[in-house]
């Protein structure tokens, strides 16, 4: 069973987290199952950037990501070579570290 290995953030998970999930799910349910309220304001449809992570260990076990995804990719905050989009981003067999970018794109959430 792989492991997530969450960095800590500021608001997110301040603490870190680091817990066991089961292949085929997405980096984002796995995270809301076991309390970082990632955001996701498409309702992880694929239609924003607020769930967007980097995935610094692990990168090359997950599925590869489709145009949709790569296309909205290019307009998240942060965006780094091993950016992917969490409710894209489907766990395999290997363990992962994530970390959450400081900032998102969503307005609403950033209060300003």
């Amino acid at each position: 069973m792989p492991k997530l290995k969450f960095l800590p953030h500021a608001e997110i998970c301040p603490e870190g987290a680091e817990f066991d999930v089961e292949s085929g799910v997405s980096i984002c349910d796995a995270a809301l199952r076991h309390g970082i309220e990632i955001e996701h304001a498409c309702e992880k449809s694929c239609a924003c950037t607020t769930c967007h992570v980097v995935v610094r260990e692990g990168f090359d076990s997950l599925n590869e990501p489709e145009e949709e995804e790569e296309d909205l990719l290019d307009k998240a905050w942060g965006l780094e070579p091993e950016s992917r989009l969490s409710c894209q981003a489907i766990v395999d067999d290997q363990d992962l570290e994530i970390e959450i970018p400081k900032y998102t794109i969503n307005m609403v959430s950033e209060n300003h």
